[in-house]
């Protein structure tokens, strides 16, 4: 079988799995275009595959559908520095509000033994 037929078929299936998460709710939309960028180039250039070899002629590589696995490496770096950002502001984020909850936290117990003390004071009297 063919390397370019390999890939297509890989391509539409990945691409069916991808809708079908996003169908799912599993995969927010924001996510998915990548992914689905990702497949439909692919696909694109397993099925117009001579494109690939005057691309191949300029990058100097010698055979034209390891091209092919470059493109989708190279997007798949992509995606793991995108999502590596998004990893790293839900970190912050999260340090932040167990920050907030903590000096909520602390008020409340402050603001509790206040009410303590004035409640002792009113029986007292």
């Amino acid at each position: 079988m063919n390397v370019f037929v390999i890939v297509a078929i890989f391509a539409i299936v990945f691409l069916v799995a991808v809708i079908d998460l996003m169908r799912r709710r599993v995969l927010m939309e924001q996510y998915s275009l990548f992914w689905l960028g990702m497949g439909l180039v692919l696909l694109i250039l397993s099925i117009f595959h001579q494109w690939l070899n005057p691309l191949a002629d300029v990058l100097k590589i010698a055979y034209p559908p390891s091209l092919l696995f470059l493109i989708g490496f190279l997007f798949l770096f992509g995606i793991m520095l995108h999502l590596t950002v998004v990893l790293s502001r839900l970190t912050m984020r999260s340090i932040r509000l167990v920050q907030e909850l903590g000096m909520v936290k602390a008020e409340l117990k402050i603001l509790q033994t206040e009410h303590e003390l004035t409640e002792g004071d009113r029986h007292v009297n």
